[in-house]
């Protein structure tokens, strides 16, 4: 399996100067990438053995190096020379936090401490990975102090499924769909099996890690009723105060709104999902809630629904999502204000765009439809890309294969299998 994206990002990073922190969900590849990848391309360009030292702290043989001082001890034994040495430590939040024994009671030292004095050696290159609750979040890099570069993993992506898959592309996008991109599912032929890979893979990992994480007592039944909530809202507005009302009259839990949005802000740091925020194009300004939820792997998602609730045109505006975050965008929900007749007065309407894409100086407005066979569906989907004035970009994705054109609008028209192959410049120019 090739993850050329991320691979060249760690390869641009190399001997920097900083810690290189590979972040992501779990069972995204991290350990794949660093100890496979990675490892293997430093040995492809003349790169010692000796001078790359790996370190699994997940497994029991190297349980004495979670202790940040044996740890410390032994990786520096294993530097000989000035050459450069390329240490790889996988599961990075195995080593604990201990008392420090010059100032008992007074601080404390863990592998944060631990990263930060092996990076001041000038014949060090440190990369990390890890993945619970210690590392599965996203103020990740602010715990190095400002002396570490974050590496997201994702799931692999429709594009990365094709080259892994030896069937037509059809079938690869119900696949995608349905169970999304976990490295390891590529492993599972039998279908039962991946359900049940992912079921158990948000039962005991993600749930169990947030409990603890944040000490959470006697509210999984909440957090469970929360993400099934999310997971059945994909694509629309979410806003704490009306799930708390949902709790209190419907489910009969007494849950407030406070809790709410720690819960949703928990699922975010554990990258399960992530949040986009409503932008208004003409006011040039942010909107505060409801916002809007996308899943980090519609596998997940899925799971969590019993693979129940698969409507490809909510799920496809969840992939659009996850391509355009992959490829390095900042993604917000447009808001479009319109004046408007109605009964022959003018009345003040918000439309929607979809997704604002950003990075750097480019700017993509991207509509997702399911198709726009009619005049009337048409003219739906496009009346707020219409309203907008400037420039940029404006795209309308649907899910059946269509010839790629522009309309006097200048708009663009993409299936949605050639949007996730294709380059952001086949298909981003006015």
């Amino acid at each position: 399996m090739r993850r050329d994206y991320y691979l060249n990002k760690l390869i641009k990073k190399r001997e920097n100067g900083r810690v290189k922190i590979i972040t992501g969900m779990k069972g995204c590849g991290k350990s794949f990438l660093l100890f496979n990848l990675f490892k293997n391309y430093l040995l492809e360009h003349k790169v010692a053995p000796d001078h790359i030292i790996t370190l699994a702290l997940d497994e029991l043989c190297n349980i004495r190096y979670r202790n940040p001082f044996e740890l410390n001890i032994y990786l520096k034994s294993l530097i000989k020379d000035q050459h450069m040495y390329f240490i790889l430590l996988d599961e990075i939040q195995f080593v604990q936090e201990i008392d420090n024994p010059y100032l008992v009671g007074l601080d404390r030292l863990g592998f944060v401490d631990l990263l930060l004095g092996l990076q001041k050696h000038p014949n060090v290159d440190l990369y990390v990975t890890g993945s619970n609750s210690k590392m599965l979040s996203s103020d990740v890099v602010t715990q190095f102090r400002d002396r570490a570069d974050q590496i997201q993993l994702f799931p692999l992506c429709y594009s990365e499924l094709l080259r892994a898959y030896d069937q037509e592309p059809e079938i690869v996008w119900q696949r995608y769909l349905t169970y999304g991109g976990l490295p390891f599912l590529l492993d599972l032929e039998d279908l039962e099996e991946q359900r049940n890979y992912l079921v158990n893979l948000f039962n005991n990992t993600y749930v169990r890690d947030i409990i603890e994480r944040h000490k959470i007592k006697n509210e999984k039944l909440v957090l469970d009723d929360l993400i099934r909530i999310l997971a059945s809202s994909v694509g629309s507005l979410i806003n704490p105060k009306k799930i708390s009302d949902l709790f209190n009259s419907e489910l009969k839990l007494k849950v407030n709104q406070t809790t709410i949005s720690n819960y949703l802000d928990f699922f975010i740091d554990s990258f399960l999902i992530k949040k986009a925020y409503r932008y208004d194009v003409k006011g040039r300004r942010y909107i505060g809630t409801p916002l809007k939820y996308y899943f980090s792997d519609l596998g997940l998602r899925n799971a969590i629904l019993g693979f129940l609730q698969i409507e490809e045109n909510h799920l496809m505006e969840n992939i659009i999502y996850n391509e355009l975050v992959i490829r390095g965008y900042a993604v917000d929900v447009g808001v479009v204000p319109k004046r408007t007749q109605s009964d022959g007065k003018s009345v003040r309407v918000q439309l929607e765009v979809d997704f604002i894409a950003k990075r750097g100086d480019n700017q993509i407005y991207i509509q997702s439809a399911l198709n726009v066979a009619t005049p009337d569906k048409l003219n739906q989907e496009i009346a707020s890309l219409k309203s907008i004035n400037d420039a940029f970009s404006k795209i309308v994705i649907v899910k059946d294969p269509i010839i790629p054109r522009r309309d006097d609008f200048g708009i663009y028209y993409i299936g949605i299998k050639d949007f996730l192959t294709k380059n952001d410049a086949d298909f981003a120019v006015v």
